[in-house]
């Protein structure tokens, strides 16, 4: 490491010892939430280790530098939780407006549902994407990273278990047709 590099690292170990606590009382006074203070305060000092060349050599004006950096980490921090809310407003919105409100589940719908849950992970998987989001044994194969005869033994399996759990009464196509309601 070089005397520049030594001496660019002695200037952010010392900024982060004079500074990191008043930093976090800037955050804390700003946000909601601490742990939300404690991130900004990390990230604020990641910025500065990536601008390590434009830190300020004087104690005083570093210092300042700092509190710029953390306001302009604030104001990014208050920009992307402004959007995703908004985001998140309108695509409730959106939601509301473009599905029907679902129906309470049946007695079927439940026993379905905790058929499907009691199989294995990998199987349950496999099914959900098949009866459920409406893809192909192959093509839920292809989204698990199975092979083609993978997919089709776990799937018979599967519906082995599914057979055994619902009785007879009870076939694979209600799964779907159920499910298809939106009661999942």
């Amino acid at each position: 490491m070089t005397d520049a590099a030594k001496e660019r690292a002695s200037l952010l170990e010392r900024l982060h010892q004079d500074t990191a606590g008043g930093l976090l009382d800037y955050f804390s006074r700003r946000v909601d939430s601490r742990d939300d203070a404690a991130d900004l305060l990390s990230e604020t000092f990641l910025v500065a280790w990536r601008q390590s060349a434009k830190v300020p050599s004087t104690e005083d004006e570093a210092r300042m530098w700092m509190y710029g950096v953390a306001r302009k980490v604030l104001a990014n921090w208050s920009r992307g939780r402004r959007r995703r809310t908004a985001l998140a407003d309108s695509l409730k919105a959106h939601l509301a407006h473009s599905r029907p409100a679902a129906e309470a589940p049946g007695p079927e719908a439940v026993d379905i549902r905790r058929a499907v849950r009691a199989l294995p992970s990998n199987q349950r998987e496999l099914v959900m994407l098949v009866y459920w989001d409406g893809f192909s044994i192959v093509e839920a194969g292809t989204i698990l990273g199975l092979s083609e005869s993978t997919v089709r033994g776990r799937h018979q399996r599967a519906r082995a278990r599914l057979s055994e759990a619902l009785g007879p009464s009870t076939r694979l196509t209600s799964v779907v047709a159920i499910t298809a309601k939106g009661t999942t």
